[in-house]
């Protein structure tokens, strides 16, 4: 958990296979800790053939059954399911709007949202954003993409910088990543 907050969460993220991996694993959170999933990782990775959408969305009931089967990830038919949705939903999303990264980004202008928590119990689950953001992934076919893990995912991948003001990652990202220079 400590490697994963400190290299990962939210860090902004346009690779759209790791846009999807985040969006397997979110829906597979569902109802559970983060770290139940984080520790289930690399078992995800190799079952869902290290999340490639194009495999993904070409599974059929054969292949869900085997995943059930699999000890190393959370058998739930449900989820399993969602992931395969998901999976074709997503290359919808990459066909209309060119990638994913593009369609995700837009929901807050490419910019990342840059939060400024002074404790962890201020840190929203779900917000205005999320909420349209999971409207609209469940339109176009999406599952298990409520607002709070339409949240989860936008923190995972940096659209939101969460880290409380006082946590040394907060600034990091800011001076990693910084916001596109305006227009004049």
């Amino acid at each position: 958990m400590e490697n994963y907050h400190d290299a990962e969460w939210g860090v902004p993220v346009h690779d759209d296979r790791l846009l999807f991996e985040f969006l397997v694993l979110e829906g597979a959170q569902a109802g559970l800790s983060w770290s139940t999933v984080l520790n289930k990782r690399e078992n995800y990775r190799q079952a869902f053939d290290h999340f490639d959408p194009e495999t993904v969305a070409r599974y059929d009931e054969q292949k869900i059954e085997e995943l059930l089967q699999n000890p190393g990830i959370i058998r739930n038919r449900l989820k399993v399911q969602a992931a395969v949705a998901n999976a074709k939903a997503f290359l919808a999303v990459q066909e209309a709007f060119g990638s994913f990264d593009e369609y995700i980004w837009r929901f807050v202008d490419g910019v990342p949202v840059i939060n400024h928590w002074r404790t962890l119990e201020q840190i929203p689950v779900s917000t205005r954003v999320s909420e349209i953001l999971s409207r609209d992934l469940k339109k176009r076919g999406f599952k298990f993409v409520g607002s709070t893990i339409c949240y989860a995912h936008m923190q995972a991948t940096g659209i939101v910088n969460d880290h409380t003001v006082d946590c040394f990652r907060h600034a990091e990202i800011i001076n990693q990543y910084p916001l596109p220079e305006e227009e004049e």
